[in-house]
């Protein structure tokens, strides 16, 4: 996706003249797209394209990058006052009667934090949208607090800041930047990007970069000092604004918007497990956010783009964990499946459910869209058909993006004794319990590994993982392996920044009783137990939104094994500390 089709004007301002480029309908809403330190314009070209359909999309080059030409002479020609006038001039040719939605990145995001808390600019900007960009204002007084009230955490957190600045006291020195950009890093600054922070090739960077980041160095040399040391005891946002921070960001820690709130009243806060160019990669991610976060401050009012209307919002407790976020779930038609994606649906995720019942996944993802997810999608698979996954891998990365979170929650339910059980029976839970989640776990997590942005796959388990049982024994040899697979997958994935939670319910209120097989018996026998096992878990009744509940808190606490209800919770700690007991509790026949 390039800027292929943009329609481009030249915009004269402060003796510059910058290279706007704008696509979509210019009667929309306007999102400005403003870009970072090395970059161009095309850093934005991904998200651009995602948003044209619904808004009038303006980037720009900043002074000295891409295709604008530079101040003469370099030196102060790259204030944060001149940026601001740039800012202004491109705002009133492109959107003079209505105020505009401001995004930006990088240094491009620390520019527009200048341009929403000065006072000239009041009512020219809708929203603003900052990601991995502090305003220096705030970053002043964000280090003013560390130094005259210092305690050993604060310390730790200016430390900590300080060794990830150290590329900006390089940028200081006078020519060796110049020299390095227009040298050998300007040349390996590509290949740099794809390695560290897993940038696809593309249109991205441009042959502009050595020239770019060599002009770009006066950003830093014009204002960082100056405003660190005097910082603006006014700096307050006149703007919504929505921050979104990528949480393996190298070169910039939480803990600087720790106080945003006090800037930025109602901040919308969004995190992100991604590193530092997420215009690059996480295009979906954004756009989606953006979108939401534009539609609130329209009053509703964006037209629907190819891929229907985005207009929820998550509002439930994880929601700047995963809002926007892409979500799979197998299993997702009835019980904890469908639980869960209604949680993450709760929270803005934008959800796959998968089921081998198609009406039930329609039904979810048309239930989940009304619970808050900006974009559900229903898909129909055998999760133990390997080539219907591995086409419904291929479909998913290619029409909704890759998978941030996996929840392999597909299985079925299967008792009896050893003895009783055929082959048959073995092979049939094997296939949906076992091979399901391997299925999942090597199409999907491979994604995950190859885009180079972490994510987190979720295995549905049981408590029989751990628990003997005479009655089941194909049932909790399945579980059983999950639970392994999940842990040897951690141990594998950890240093890719892909966590692997295993969940392990115990009695919970699902219909896996009443559509279990139970071998060796009559279908007559067959029903009555699935009754009485139903009836049982229904006295029992814990609801699978807890385990959904659990399932998310897992995500986002990186948990490795999470037994549910108090039974599990208890039979894992025998496990542990008393295996003998709770080898003899398998003598007892469960309800399933």
């Amino acid at each position: 996706m390039t800027l292929e089709g943009a329609r481009e004007r030249r915009v004269r301002t402060g003796g510059v003249e910058l290279c706007v480029a704008e696509l979509g309908d210019t009667s929309n809403p306007t999102v400005v797209l403003v870009h970072g330190y090395p970059d161009s314009k095309e850093v934005w070209s991904e998200v651009a394209g995602r948003l044209a359909d619904r808004f009038h999309v303006v980037l720009y080059d900043v002074r000295g990058h891409g295709r604008s030409t530079a101040p003469q002479p370099l030196r102060g020609g790259f204030t944060l006052e001149k940026l601001t006038d740039d800012f202004l001039a491109v705002a009133d040719a492109v959107s003079p009667d209505r105020p505009v939605h401001l995004v930006g990145h990088d240094w491009g995001s620390v520019q527009s934090w200048e341009f929403v808390t000065v006072g000239r600019t009041e009512g020219r900007i809708a929203s603003f949208t900052s990601m991995s960009g502090p305003s220096l204002d705030h970053f002043g007084h964000w280090i003013n607090k560390r130094l005259t009230r210092p305690t050993p955490r604060r310390v730790g957190q200016l430390l900590g800041q300080g060794a990830k600045s150290w590329y900006v006291y390089l940028l200081h020195t006078p020519v060796l930047p110049e020299l390095a950009w227009r040298g050998p890093l300007g040349k390996r600054w590509p290949k740099i990007l794809e390695r560290a922070e897993k940038v696809p090739r593309g249109d991205y960077p441009t042959s502009s970069l050595p020239t770019d980041a060599a002009h770009g160095a006066w950003l830093y040399r014009d204002n960082v000092r100056a405003r660190l040391r005097r910082p603006r005891p006014d700096a307050y946002a006149h703007a919504p604004v929505q921050l979104v921070t990528p949480l393996g960001d190298a070169f910039l820690s939480e803990r600087l918007y720790d106080d945003l709130e006090l800037w930025a009243p109602g901040l919308v806060r969004r995190t992100l497990p991604a590193k530092h160019w997420i215009p690059r990669t996480r295009p979906d991610q954004l756009a989606s956010w953006i979108t939401e976060f534009v539609a609130a401050n329209e009053g509703g009012a964006v037209p629907a783009g190819e891929g229907g209307p985005v207009t929820a919002t998550g509002t439930g407790k994880y929601a700047e964990r995963f809002g926007g976020q892409l979500v799979l779930v197998t299993g997702a038609g009835s019980g904890i499946g469908r639980a869960t994606a209604f949680a993450f649906a709760e929270a803005g995720a934008r959800v796959v459910a998968v089921d081998r019942d198609a009406e039930s996944a329609a039904r979810t993802a048309e239930l989940a869209r009304l619970i808050g997810a900006p974009e559900a999608w229903a898909e129909t698979v055998d999760v133990s058909d390997e080539q219907a996954m591995e086409k419904l891998a291929e479909k998913v990365a290619g029409e909704y993006g890759v998978v941030d979170v996996l929840v392999n929650n597909a299985g079925i339910g299967l008792s009896g004794s050893f003895f009783d059980t055929t082959p048959e029976d073995w092979k049939k839970v094997l296939d949906v319990n076992l091979w399901g989640v391997i299925h999942g776990c090597r199409l999907f997590g491979k994604q995950m590994a190859e885009r180079g942005q972490g994510g987190h796959i979720v295995n549905t388990a049981s408590a029989a993982a751990f628990q003997p049982s005479k009655v089941l024994p194909a049932y909790s040899t399945s579980k059983a392996a999950v639970l392994m697979l999940s842990e040897c997958l951690r141990a594998e994935l950890s240093g890719q920044g892909i966590g692997v939670s295993a969940i392990c319910p115990g009695l919970v209120n699902t219909n896996i009783t009443s559509t279990a097989h139970f071998a060796g018996v009559d279908a007559d026998e067959e029903k009555r137990r699935q009754k009485r096992s139903a009836r049982l878990y229904g006295l029992r009744n814990y609801p699978p939104e807890k385990v959904a509940d659990a399932i998310l808190r897992a995500v986002v606490r990186n948990e490795a094994v999470v037994p549910v209800t108090p039974e599990a919770r208890g039979a894992h700690l025998l496990s542990r500390f008393a295996p003998r007991a709770l080898r003899a509790m398998a003598r007892v026949e469960p309800p399933l």
